[in-house]
């Protein structure tokens, strides 16, 4: 059975959440997602280590790199989604995958923040560490001219399903980071990017 299939019915509620731990990080440490010419130093970014839900119902221990002035503003974050039992499959940063591409971490179904990409002319708001995508494959990113990523999760293109982890308009998780001043991407027309979410 697929993972993104799996019920989160259960009767009790989940474990408590272990604190967060925030610590800081360098080139070395960020592998190919940091390179010189990225907008931001390594000083000014975080590795912050929060426990969530996992599709299997457990608690899990992942790994986020963000900007530092959001570091409480995540950790916050993740602390509710656990209150509202909304699971996350995995949690890790995207130098584990190679290349630090993100078509394999989103194929994954990782969740993930900072990466150093271009957008344009300009940068993504990953590349601050400003930005999160949560459950990728599950709330995959489409524009107009057919643009998917990740290029598996044709399926998950019908909103109508009932997948772990499927974010909505009215899902309490997207109000967990829209409440706070986070944009969605899934509020979007072109391109709609269902697991973004944005601090400027």
């Amino acid at each position: 059975m697929s993972s993104a299939t799996i019920s989160t019915t259960r009767a009790a509620p989940p474990p408590t959440a272990r604190p967060a731990a925030v610590g800081p990080v360098s080139a070395a440490e960020l592998g190919a997602t940091w390179r010189p010419e990225c907008p931001v130093p390594p000083a000014e970014l975080r590795l912050v280590e929060v426990d969530h839900l996992g599709f299997d119902g457990g608690m899990h221990r992942g790994q986020l790199v963000v900007h530092e002035d959001i570091v409480d503003d995540v950790i916050a974050i993740f602390a509710d989604l656990t209150r509202l039992r909304y699971p996350i499959e995995k949690m890790r940063t995207v130098q584990n995958y190679p290349g630090a591409q993100d078509e394999l971490s989103m194929r994954d179904n990782n969740t993930s923040a900072f990466n150093c990409r271009p957008l344009g002319d300009g940068w993504s708001w990953h590349a601050y560490g400003r930005a999160i995508d949560v459950n990728p494959l599950v709330n995959p990113y489409i524009s107009s001219d057919g643009d998917l990523q990740p290029a598996t999760a044709s399926v998950y293109l019908d909103r109508t399903r009932d997948d772990v982890g499927m974010l909505r308009a009215d899902s309490p998780a997207v109000r967990v980071f829209t409440d706070r001043g986070w944009r969605w991407g899934g509020a979007w027309r072109d391109p709609i990017d269902y697991q973004h979410f944005e601090l400027p």
